[in-house]
């Protein structure tokens, strides 16, 4: 049977998002910069990062069994207005005097733990939503809205503070959440088909996610090298701030982030546009290389032109990676178990985000001192060293076979398509 394409409601529900990224940006910019400047630590930075990050990434697999049982609009709906609450505690601390940064901490703390309804929920739905011919195009569309914080935010955030403070950027973010629960409701209201299993108990949903991700051994591999990879990419996402700010100003810092993020716009629209058809394996230990090698190359020297050049490599090749991630994994699980299926992904692939937002402030810190340099220069060579490490894991990929013959799950999900 033909399944009915909703992908002008998908671009509704993407719109939203695109701009919820675009305040989300906004405000890890700003509390970035406010945190730096406030404690010149890159480990205090960290730990902000670290915190907003952790809830989601605890809290996804619960996240991906509720995804699964109620709705899922509704769901991203609770997500994104309710995930203002721990900006608004911090926009008042700023009001009443300087924000510390444990008061930060809270604020981002809160706000995550909402967040984490969204990312299974929204993953899921679009498995309900659209043909599988149309899955990699959503997948670079999707990639689209997740790089508007590193390709728009930080250009507007780095202009406005030069004019104002983080509070602007904080109340933009805030605003931003109201449009973003309208899209969502309308796209709900039109009652897009939603595969539930609220009948079964919450312990057996669970174990029909893990048994999802486990069967097959290609994707459960694919799980541990995102997470070994996530632990390299967090390096450079944490320590790219604290390695410009240390001889750059933040408007430097915003366009240089923007011309850096850029790669991913571009990678992102070829890809939306004419999507990937075949050899996702080589083309995902391929892109990772280049990373890596992107890496090494951004924190060679502190000149602002190599360090925008290579992060525009670094950028241009991520979508590559993550389209092939994401196309593998959905076409060999089952519509009714994606929301438990990415929950569980969500959370084993990220746990290396947050060992790298744990320690790569920490070690940037420890580099400089021992050193005797700038902590910038301690972050430059964090970056370093992970892109090297990223390099050798990625050349390994293409040698998992079990990993290769996920490529025949593509290729059955095209025949049923066509049938």
């Amino acid at each position: 049977m033909e399944q009915r394409s909703n992908y002008k409601k998908f671009l509704l529900m993407w719109s939203g998002e695109f701009i919820s990224s675009i305040g989300g940006g906004l405000t890890s910019f700003g509390l970035s910069v406010y945190v730096l400047q406030k404690t010149g630590s890159a480990a205090s930075a960290s730990l902000v990062a670290l915190l907003a990050f952790l809830p989601v990434l605890l809290l996804s697999p619960i996240a991906g069994v509720l995804a699964d049982r109620y709705d899922r609009c509704l769901l991203m709906m609770i997500g994104d207005g309710m995930s203002g609450i721990g900006l608004i505690f911090i926009l008042v601390c700023m009001f009443i005097g300087e924000a510390q940064v444990y008061q930060i901490c809270i604020g981002v703390f809160i706000s995550s733990v909402f967040s984490s309804l969204l990312d299974p929920a929204y993953r899921a739905i679009v498995t309900d939503m659209l043909t599988k011919d149309e899955y990699s195009k959503a997948s670079g569309m999707m990639s689209i809205a997740g790089s508007a914080r590193y390709l728009i935010s930080p250009l507007i955030a780095g202009m406005l503070l030069s004019i104002s403070d983080v509070k602007l950027l904080i109340i933009i973010d805030i605003c931003t959440f109201i449009l973003t629960v309208i899209c969502t409701a309308v796209v709900r209201k039109s009652r897009i088909p939603n595969h539930t299993s609220s009948e079964k108990s919450f312990k057996k949903s669970f174990k029909e996610g893990w048994a999802a991700i486990t069967e097959k051994r290609g994707i459960f591999i694919l799980i541990i090298v995102s997470s070994v990879i996530t632990c390299f990419m967090g390096a450079i996402q944490i320590l790219v701030e604290p390695m410009i700010l240390d001889f750059q100003t933040p408007k430097v810092l915003g366009i240089a982030e923007t011309v850096c993020a850029s790669g991913m716009l571009v990678s992102s629209v070829i890809i939306g546009i004419a999507g990937l058809k075949k050899n996702f394996t080589r083309i995902l230990s391929m892109s990772l290389t280049f990373c890596g090698l992107a890496m090494i190359g951004f924190g060679f020297k502190e000149n602002i032109i190599i360090i925008c050049l290579f992060g525009f490599l670094f950028f241009f090749m991520l979508p590559f990676a993550n389209n092939c991630l994401d196309y593998l994994t959905r076409t060999n699980i089952d519509a009714d178990k994606q929301g438990r299926a990415w929950g569980l992904i969500s959370f084993l692939s990220q746990i290396g985000y947050v060992f790298a937002y744990g320690v790569a402030g920490i070690l940037a810190d420890k580099i400089a001192e021992i050193r005797n340099v700038g902590v910038g220069r301690g972050a430059a060579m964090v970056i370093m060293i992970s892109g090297v490490l990223m390099m050798i894991f990625a050349v390994s990929i293409s040698g998992f076979k079990s990993v290769r013959e996920l490529e025949n799950g593509v290729e059955n999900a095209k025949t049923i398509d066509n049938k």
